[in-house]
C-alpha cells in the first residue's frame, strides 16, 4: 500500500488523529508501510493503546481505502491527503492538520483573500442584517467567504455570497454524504454550482456529532485570513473558531451588540480580549486588506477627515448601463432590493453586485431599514 492510500485508510479508523498518525509514520516509515501489522506490533508504537492496536490490526486497510475512493469518485468528490500537492498549505499550520480533505467543487487558492464568517445559529434580525451587509461588501472587495453551513449566521453568509456572485467554501462537520442541516442541501448545491466548494476532513459516510463540530471550526479558522464573529453567546461554537484563529495567528473581528442581548456577550468578550471591534467592512480592511484596497481605503480616510462623503458627479455620467439603471431607480424615500429587481429586470446576483459597486462609489447608501437611498 502506498503512503497516500495508507493516509486515507488511517483517516477512516476510529481513534486515529494526527498525533497517532505521526507516531505510526515515524515508527513504520510511512503511512502505507503501517498497514497489515499485528496488534502486538502496533502496541510498540508510542501512544497506541491496546484498544487502538486491535482496531488497526483488525481493519482491512486496502478494502477501506478502495471502497472510500470508489464512493468519492462516484460522488464527484476529490480526496486530498497530507501527501498531495493540492492539499491547502494553510492547513499545515494547524498543530493537528486533517489527514485528508474531501472536496466537492473547486477550492480557491490558499493562502488567499479569505474571510471566515461565523456566529449564532439563532441570530437576531440585527445579526442577520450585519451578516448580509458585511458579507456583501466583502464579496464586492474580492473576498472568498469561509463558513460552516450551519443554521443562522453561516447560512446567511453563504447565501449572501452566492446571491452576490461570489465564491464561498462551506466546511462540514460530517461526511459529504451527510450534509447537515438537510435544509441546506440546496444551498450546498448552489455553492458548488457558483464555483465554490463544500469540504470536510471526515470520511464520506461519517455522521455529524458533537465532537466533529469543534474539529470543523479549526479548519474554518485555518482557511481564513481573519475570522468575523457576528453574534455569539458565551458558549457558542463561534468562540471555538475564534480561539483556533488566535492560536494560528489569524486576526479576529467581532460585531458589537446591545449590552442586554445574550447573543452579543460572546462578541463583547472577544473584543475585551483583543478582537477588532467591527461595525463594517472598513474595520476589516484596516487590518487585512489595506495594501490591496488603497483607493477604497483612501476614500474612507478622506471622508472621515472632511466630515463629508466624497461624491464625483463626473463618475455618474461614466457609469456602466447596469449601474446607471440601478441608480436611476433609487428613490429619495428609500428603495428595496425587491423593488429594484422589478424596476431593472436584473436578477438578484447581478443587482447586488451593482449595488455594491454603487456603494463603493459613494453614490448610494444602505439604511438601517435595509432600504437603499441616494447619497445626495
Amino acid at each position: 500500500m502506498n503512503q497516500r492510500d495508507g493516509c486515507i485508510a488511517l483517516n477512516m479508523i476510529p481513534g486515529i488523529g494526527y498525533v497517532r498518525f505521526s507516531a505510526l509514520v515515524e515508527f513504520f516509515g510511512n503511512a502505507g508501510l503501517a498497514a497489515g501489522k499485528s496488534a502486538s506490533q502496533y502496541r510498540q508504537v508510542p501512544g497506541i493503546n491496546a484498544v487502538t492496536a486491535e482496531k488497526l490490526a483488525s481493519a482491512d486497510w486496502q478494502e477501506l481505502c478502495e471502497n472510500e475512493k470508489a464512493l468519492a469518485d462516484r460522488s464527484g468528490v476529490r480526496i486530498y491527503t497530507l501527501y498531495d500537492e493540492g492539499y491547502p498549505p494553510v492547513l499545515r499550520e494547524l498543530h493537528d492538520p486533517p489527514l485528508c480533505l474531501y472536496v466537492r467543487g473547486r477550492l480557491p487558492e490558499f493562502p488567499g483573500k479569505t474571510l471566515g464568517v461565523v456566529g449564532s445559529r439563532k441570530m437576531s434580525r440585527y445579526g442577520e442584517n450585519m451578516t448580509r451587509s458585511i458579507t456583501t461588501d466583502a464579496v464586492g472587495c474580492g473576498f472568498v467567504i469561509i463558513s460552516g453551513l450551519a443554521y443562522g449566521v453561516d447560512t446567511i453568509a453563504h447565501r449572501t455570497t452566492v446571491e452576490c456572485g461570489g465564491t464561498t467554501v462551506a466546511v462540514l462537520g460530517g461526511g459529504l454524504l451527510n450534509v447537515q442541516p438537510q435544509e441546506n442541501i440546496p444551498l450546498a448545491q448552489d455553492i458548488v454550482a457558483r464555483g465554490g466548494a463544500i469540504i470536510t476532513e471526515f470520511a464520506m459516510n461519517c455522521p455529524v456529532s458533537r465532537t466533529t463540530f469543534p474539529r470543523r471550526n479549526r479548519i474554518i479558522a485555518a482557511l481564513s485570513q481573519g475570522v468575523l464573529v457576528v453574534e455569539a453567546g458565551t458558549r457558542s461554537g463561534a468562540l471555538i473558531t475564534a480561539k483556533a484563529a488566535v492560536d494560528i495567528g489569524r486576526d479576529v473581528f467581532a460585531v458589537p451588540g446591545q449590552a442586554t442581548n445574550e447573543l452579543a456577550k460572546g462578541c463583547h468578550q472577544l473584543i475585551r480580549e483583543g478582537a477588532v471591534l467591527t461595525e463594517g467592512l472598513e474595520d476589516i480592511l484596516a487590518v487585512l486588506d489595506a495594501e490591496n484596497q488603497p483607493d477604497l481605503f483612501s476614500v474612507f480616510a478622506d471622508s472621515a477627515d472632511s466630515g463629508t462623503v466624497p461624491y464625483n458627479k463626473e463618475s455618474v455620467s461614466d457609469l456602466a448601463p447596469e449601474l446607471a439603471a440601478v441608480l436611476n431607480n433609487i428613490s429619495s424615500s428609500g428603495t428595496s432590493i425587491e423593488e429594484l429587481c422589478e424596476a431593472t429586470g436584473m436578477d438578484t446576483a447581478a443587482l447586488i453586485a451593482a449595488i455594491t459597486q454603487l456603494e463603493f462609489k459613494f453614490l448610494i447608501k444602505r439604511g438601517a431599514d435595509m432600504l437603499y437611498y441616494p447619497e445626495r
